[in-house]
């Protein structure tokens, strides 16, 4: 499972929505935990209005190719939607992103699940568990 962190700063979540952070940090599960492999760049341009479908389509095909499978956030916008169309939308409460893999790692097995729908995927709401 490859996850991206959405972040400005490379140590914690954006507050702001998933498609709105300056980076991406990439972690693989391998070996059971959490491997930091690279930073990717969110290099989208502006929207061209609230919940842009091109934006969404930007940053998904951008996370794809690095086969992201997890969007891990404390935020997504509107385009949620279109996002679990491609992955699978995580909300963790936390602004670390050590602590949101952490909790990511306590349901690891509801996050493996959810990335096994290729149909009617669903988000996974970690900030109340």
């Amino acid at each position: 499972m490859i996850i991206a962190c959405a972040s400005d700063d490379g140590k914690s979540f954006v507050s702001r929505h998933f498609g709105d952070a300056q980076q991406y940090k990439i972690y693989e599960w391998s070996n059971n935990k959490f491997n930091y492999l690279k930073t990717i760049t969110n290099t989208s341009e502006e929207e061209n209005g609230h919940a842009d479908p091109k934006k969404a389509k930007y940053i998904m095909e951008m996370l794809l190719k690095a086969d992201v499978d997890v969007g891990l956030a404390k935020n997504f916008g509107p385009n949620i939607k279109r996002v679990k169309e491609k992955l699978v939308p995580v909300l963790v409460s936390t602004n670390e992103i050590e602590k949101g893999l952490a909790e990511v790692e306590k349901h690891f097995k509801e996050v493996l699940e959810a990335t096994l729908l290729s149909e009617n995927r669903i988000y996974v709401d970690l900030r109340q568990k």
